[in-house]
């Protein structure tokens, strides 16, 4: 396939082929922490609660980088190189320190969402294999501690839990100054958990190269300024938060500020506070945000540079950031198979393609749009689903052959899963998801997993879940359930407690309605689109 040095180039086809003008860079993780306090070791790196306190930290690279290079000393004392550390806690200032220690001791991180129930939290720790575990005591209301204590003994492989409240203890044993390993750029960093069709998540398995050359390439896309502070309120655990709003910032010697536990007027103050010239955000935060904004009664602080997405961004919630904030919206498509970002908006795009696209393929990465029956490069214009291929895709979904090798094609593409059109300027428009994925302010959720749960219940005969849009939160959940015997009130709020128990409170059903029959294909398929519009024509029955 032939590079172009233009990413204005005029195609003919639904292919774009990679933009090998802007070079890669070959760092870790580790190793760019270490250039940049070597370069700056006085100049602002993070900012963030303590963990138990909410104590605020401010570290400078020097100090960044020294507790990183203690926790790397402390974790090559309990595992060795290569093995997988887990870490399971809210956005607190160890985390990232954590991250880059475990980049810095060649270990790859497993990252663990802080609302997992227990046999979620059993399963990744098996599934992974991880020989450390860190972890948070609590996370708002959950009391993560206990949760560890229960699901230990069904862990063989985990040979060491650290919580965070040891942490002065636990770090003192990095003091010292032995050598650490030195990884390649084509290690593996880091595992990530996502949601699949089938309900059951896949670890998603990636490159210290591709962390690094994501958040450069799309922080230079976005054309944010060197020695940025960016206020980062995303969870961690997603490669939004800890490669673009983690990773971003690095690339430019800025600051990160970590927001704990989000709140719109308090993130919004933080902003003024901190001067935060850029926000990372999914439209539920930026929602809140401008909802904030629009109620504050003294001055609404400004920023440079707004970039996210995870979820379609509303023309008029990226018009009201523009004019409220001064910023300039940025609009990011990828997957965490693309540690995460394939396509992005830019500065000097239209204003129709900032509001009604995702942009154009990042450099170094191959895009086409494919007939989702015969596989063939569909014509400009014509809908399909989103294929992409380069550096950054994953290496491998962990114990997962099958399920990578239908994820990535005998050349090398990763199928995205999502639906959209290619127009001559490589600029990508959204049209759907051919995945049966529910994204909920950010959060994946896999229906087969709560129609799973659901079925469990007595009363449930048939059940089918499925996605609303929702002005909040981007997509919430909704449940039709065909009840076996009579309705009987109540029936809701027994379902609601048995989800409760058993999934991640975001995956609970916020709508819940009641069937007589659910619409099938003539092969027994839901046809999910047809709740969708019954539900849009207040054709269903609320479940009571």
């Amino acid at each position: 396939m032939t590079a172009v040095s233009d990413p204005g180039s005029r195609i003919r086809e639904s292919l774009w082929p990679r933009d090998e003008s802007v070079p890669l860079v070959e760092h870790t993780v580790g190793s760019l922490l270490a250039q940049r306090a070597g370069e700056q070791p006085d100049a602002p790196a993070l900012v963030g609660n303590a963990h138990g306190t909410g104590r605020e930290r401010r570290l400078s690279y020097g100090q960044l980088y020294g507790e990183a290079q203690q926790v790397a000393r402390a974790l090559l004392g309990i595992a060795d190189p290569g093995e997988f550390v887990a870490l399971w806690a809210p956005n607190i200032v160890e985390w990232p320190i954590v991250q880059y220690g475990a980049a810095l001791a060649g270990m790859t991180l497993v990252a663990l969402n802080p609302v997992l129930r227990e046999h979620e939290l059993r399963f990744a720790l098996g599934h992974s294999g991880a020989a450390v575990l860190i972890h948070a005591d609590r996370s708002r209301d959950y009391d993560l501690a206990a949760a560890v204590r229960s699901v230990r003994a069904d862990c063989p492989h985990l040979r060491t839990v650290i919580s965070l409240s040891e942490w002065d203890t636990w770090l003192a044993s990095g003091a010292g100054s032995e050598p650490l390993p030195r990884p390649e750029p084509g290690s593996v960093a880091m595992l990530q958990y996502t949601s699949g069709t089938t309900g059951t998540p896949k670890g998603v398995v990636l490159r210290h190269r591709s962390l690094v050359n994501v958040a450069k390439l799309t922080m230079e896309g976005a054309e944010v300024e060197r020695g940025m502070i960016g206020l980062n309120p995303l969870p961690m655990f997603h490669t939004a938060a800890c490669v673009i709003g983690t990773l971003g910032p690095l690339w430019l010697g800025g600051c990160t500020v970590l927001v704990e536990q989000f709140e719109p007027e308090a993130a919004l103050a933080q902003i003024g506070r901190e001067g935060a010239d850029v926000l990372f955000y999914v439209p539920t935060v930026l929602g809140a945000l401008l909802e904030a904004a629009r109620n504050a009664t003294g001055r609404v602080p400004r920023l440079r540079t707004a970039m996210g997405g995870a979820a379609a961004v509303p023309r008029t919630m990226i018009e009201s950031a523009e004019t409220r904030f001064g910023a300039a919206v940025h609009n990011l498509f990828g997957q965490t198979e693309l540690a995460p970002v394939l396509a992005m908006t830019r500065r000097d795009d239209s204003r129709d393609d900032l509001v009604s696209t995702v942009g154009r393929p990042l450099p170094q990465v191959d895009c086409k749009i494919v007939d989702t029956s015969t596989g063939e490069i569909q014509p400009l214009g014509q809908p399909g689903e989103i294929c992409a291929r380069g550096y950054q895709q994953l290496v491998e979904y962990l114990h997962a052959p099958d399920e990578t090798a239908r994820t990535v094609d005998g050349d090398g593409w990763v199928h995205t899963g999502d639906l959209g059109s290619m127009d001559a300027r490589g600029m990508i428009t959204l049209t759907g998801r051919l995945k049966d994925l529910i994204i909920r302010g950010g959060e994946n959720i896999a229906p087969a997993e709560i129609e799973s749960c659901l079925a469990e219940h007595d009363a449930v005969r048939e059940v089918a879940v499925f996605g609303l849009t929702d002005e909040r939160w981007g997509e919430i959940v909704a449940a039709a359930v065909r009840v076996r015997g009579e309705r009987r009130t109540g029936l809701r709020a027994e379902l609601e407690a048995h989800c409760r128990e058993r999934l991640a409170p975001y995956k609970v059903p916020q709508r819940w309605f009641a069937v007589d029959e659910l619409p099938v294909t003539p092969t027994g398929k839901v046809q999910k689109f047809r709740l969708t519009d019954a539900v849009d024509q207040d054709n269903l029955t609320p479940l009571e």
